[in-house]
């Protein structure tokens, strides 16, 4: 990626090139450039690509696995599904200073950006194993994990330092 193709605000690069760098990925993934590895007990992942202002995830997720309600800090994020499908259930923000949870389906060819801010799950809600690729910009340091409360606010639990999509905290949890 050229220097001019950067963006100068303060993630290195914007949604729109995170969302083309992940279906660039999918189809080398797809194409048999990168083979992912499935473990049927959790999420497996590799980093495909790292420099100072990106780097690229590919993660596998066993039937019936999810993460936790999260957002990943000060970095942009960008999802394309390869094989299966994932379900995001994101929080969404309803203009009177409250909000809920909201579902969106992710088939293979599919893909969603994650701005600032954004707080989300994503399921495997099938039996079936699924694939996708991931990216962050500027490259993950933290994850801020979430819960939503009797009154029905997001409320942040934790934060977790770590430059991987898989934190060892909870993998060691989910064992």
């Amino acid at each position: 990626m050229a220097l001019s193709d950067r963006a100068g605000g303060p993630t290195p690069l914007v949604l729109s090139q995170l969302q083309a760098l992940v279906r660039g990925y999918a189809a080398a993934v797809e194409g048999g450039a990168h083979l992912p590895t499935h473990d049927p007990a959790r999420r497996w992942y590799t980093r495909l690509y790292r420099d100072p202002y990106v780097d690229v995830w590919l993660i596998t997720w066993p039937g019936d696995t999810s993460t936790e309600l999260h957002d990943h800090a000060g970095s942009l994020g960008a999802l394309s599904v390869v094989r299966g499908s994932l379900t995001e259930h994101r929080w969404a923000y309803d203009g009177r200073g409250g909000g809920g949870i909201v579902t969106r389906e992710l088939g293979a060819g599919r893909g969603a950006a994650f701005p600032l801010g954004h707080v989300h799950d994503v399921v495997n809600a099938a039996g079936e194993p699924a694939v996708s690729v991931h990216a962050y910009s500027p490259p993950l340091t933290a994850m801020s994990y979430y819960a939503v409360d009797e009154a029905g606010s997001l409320r942040r639990t934790r934060t977790v330092l770590t430059d991987e999509p898989e934190p060892e905290p909870l993998l060691e949890a989910a064992r």
